[in-house]
């Protein structure tokens, strides 16, 4: 094998566990979310637990985080929960730190 093709294939897998790495973090951030959400929307139980559900298959919709807060948010509303904009933003990056932490990336 040539240089090139070894920096190749180390580059190929790089990507694939940065990419796992991610996915990761991305899933522990959105249950971290999902069970401070349902706290505060009163959820406990299997409620919680489905609700965690929805929250992680949301951030499905769109790339980045962006349909995670649109979910929270628009639930927060639903319920008549005052929960502002940026609280639901600063806590999606605070969870994303810790997330981050606890997956050891």
């Amino acid at each position: 094998m040539t240089n090139f093709t070894e920096r190749e294939k180390g580059q190929e897998a790089k990507y694939v566990h940065d990419s796992e790495m991610q996915f990761q973090v991305e899933a522990k951030r959105n249950k971290l979310i999902g069970t401070w959400a349902a706290q505060h929307l009163g959820l406990t139980g299997a409620a919680c637990d489905a609700y965690v559900a929805e929250v992680i298959a949301a951030d499905f919709t769109e790339k980045g985080s962006e349909d995670v807060f649109k979910k929270l948010a628009a639930d927060f509303r639903t319920h008549n929960i005052r929960m502002s904009d940026d609280v639901i933003r600063a806590k999606l990056a605070e969870f994303g730190i810790e997330a981050e932490k606890s997956v050891g990336t």
